[in-house]
């Protein structure tokens, strides 16, 4: 399974170099602007510029391929350890483990009146209320 997402990881790869590489060597559509006002060679000025040629072509293949090679990773990515996902496995042991969570531990009584003292406080603890004895019959 390794070898499928490196060999997927390259292709994505190459596929986001090709299009820096196409869209840098494509002139943009602002180019034709100043021709249209005046020294000509442009067809309209907003409207199409006719049918795309083979920069443009090549780039929005390469596009299709890097957004499949993303697809494909992030499935394979994010699979759960028991169905061969790589993300969730290391060594063939699963990274996350569910356990129990760990008991709570009671807070530290002090010796004055088994009221718990805050660490770094300053001030002593308020003494506990008193309860009113129950009346006898």
């Amino acid at each position: 399974m390794t070898i499928v997402l490196n060999l997927i990881l390259v292709v994505q790869i190459l596929a986001a170099m090709a299009m820096v590489g196409l869209i840098l060597l494509q002139h943009g559509k602002g180019a034709d602007m100043g021709a249209s006002f005046g020294s000509g060679a442009s067809g309209s000025l907003f409207g199409a510029t006719g049918s795309a040629n083979f920069l443009s072509r090549s780039t929005a293949a390469a596009a299709t391929v890097f957004f499949l090679c993303t697809l494909a990773l992030a499935y394979f990515g994010t699979r759960p350890a028991g169905t061969g996902g790589v993300m969730g496995e290391l060594a063939g042991k699963p990274l996350l483990t569910q356990s129990a969570p760990a008991p709570a531990k009671p807070a530290a009584a002090s010796s004055q009146g088994g009221v718990a003292q805050i660490p770094g406080s300053a001030q002593a603890p308020a003494a506990p209320a008193s309860q009113p004895a129950a009346p006898k019959p």
